[in-house]
């Protein structure tokens, strides 16, 4: 119980800081943050749409992990929990696209650009959907267990490429691509520096987000788990 104290204060503190702290040209006060050209008051959408984009990854990484572990051991116990990460994992792609979308709306002029991350992520939307319809697909649970776990394996392989590699390698808008440059239809390339209490306010966030995260999947594989024994039982009954 202590812990769900704890998580509901950080969240909220950074809920406050990160919506309330004042952006200023030159910050003089711990509570200040620093002017970014391009973006002025949408850069604190850093401190959600990171932790999104990072909680998307775990979500995807905890389900290849349990996929291997059932394919080992054949305990549907793992299928319901590496179902659960993939869930989660899908629900916080969805909200790290949106937010970036709104990032890009005001530091490029456009919510969608197609640049290498936008694309990258569109692609991971695409890949884990798929899997989410395979699944729904197959009635025999070992099998649908079996070939899930297959399937989260090989669309783990490209999560590193389309998440950590293709950006960095292709010329983009977003801060981090090859070169950074600007392409028709473009807007500016944004310059993000953060100082060092937006540096601690968005390192919070993506602690409060992740212990979230980690609660959130104990309650999903858990209920998972009490469906299918309620469903054995009115089957047996």
């Amino acid at each position: 119980m202590a812990w769900k104290i704890f998580l509901f204060i950080l969240l909220t503190f950074v809920l406050i800081a990160g919506i309330s702290f004042p952006i200023v040209e030159n910050p003089k006060v711990w509570y200040q943050f620093p002017l970014i050209p391009g973006l002025k008051e949408n850069a604190k959408i850093i401190f959600f749409h990171v932790p999104s984009a990072w909680l998307a990854v775990i979500g995807f990484l905890m389900s290849t992990i349990y996929s291997i572990k059932y394919l080992r051991k054949k305990n549907l116990d793992d299928d319901a929990k590496s179902y659960s990460a993939a869930q989660l994992g899908l629900i916080f792609c969805i909200l790290a696209t949106i937010t970036g979308a709104v990032w890009a709306k005001f530091a490029w002029g456009s919510f969608w650009s197609w640049d290498p991350r936008q694309t990258s992520i569109f692609a991971l939307l695409l890949i884990y959907g798929a899997w989410f319809a395979l699944r729904s697909s197959i009635e025999s649970e070992d099998k649908r267990a079996t070939l899930s776990a297959v399937y989260s394996i090989i669309a783990f392989v490209t999560v590193p490429f389309f998440v950590f590699i293709m950006p960095r390698i292709m010329d983009g808008l977003h801060p981090g691509s090859a070169d950074d440059k600007v392409t028709p239809g473009g807007g500016p390339i944004v310059d993000f520096r953060m100082n060092d209490s937006m540096l601690v306010i968005f390192f919070l966030s993506l602690i409060g987000f992740t212990i979230l995260y980690y609660w959130m999947w104990k309650i999903g594989y858990k209920s998972l788990l009490y469906k299918e024994k309620l469903n054995k039982k009115l089957i047996r009954g």
